[in-house]
């Protein structure tokens, strides 16, 4: 186990999309694992292979009122309801920032388990929102991508802003 470095946006991996996973293995393992400290250090509630600059199609999310990650292989939306919701979105890639961003209400998600073994699930709410930004970052959408050009400018100025602060 090991918390692992966080892309920091505006490093171009983070709009690649990543590959997917073939390999159910120790290494598998190994790296869901890592996610789950560095997405716990970071701290986060989702987080991505591509988050630490592997572009694997993994995901780790853990809502405050989980008891354990939830860890999804090769996950794909698979329908979506017409109902949207809105909800405010942040990144461990951006840390400090957050916007409200417009999502589907209820998702259902298909996805493999560490095993291989294939599942379906259907989440709405805060999980239907975090299924729906953690798969935009493994098809290499980011998640200022879905904001107004005037609004995702107005954030990477603050970004910027604190970075600045921090250095």
């Amino acid at each position: 186990m090991a918390i692992r470095p966080i892309v920091r946006f505006p490093d171009s991996r983070l709009r690649l999309e990543a590959e997917p996973i073939i390999a159910f293995d120790d290494e598998l393992r190994r790296l869901a694992q890592d996610l789950t400290e560095t997405m716990r250090a970071a701290p986060g509630i989702g987080i991505t292979a591509p988050h630490i600059g592997v572009l694997k199609r993994l995901v780790v999310i853990q809502l405050e009122t989980d008891a354990s990650p939830h860890v999804y292989v090769n996950p794909q939306i698979v329908w979506s309801s017409p109902e949207l919701i809105h909800h405010v979105e942040g990144s461990v890639s951006m840390p400090g920032v957050t916007d409200e961003l417009q999502r589907h209400a209820r998702v259902r998600v298909r996805y493999q388990d560490l095993d291989g073994t294939e599942h379906e699930e259907e989440a709405e709410g805060l999980m239907a929102v975090c299924h729906q930004h953690e798969i935009d970052q493994l098809d290499g959408i980011f998640w200022i991508d879905r904001l107004s050009k005037l609004k995702r400018d107005r954030l990477i100025k603050k970004f910027d802003k604190l970075q600045r602060l921090r250095a």
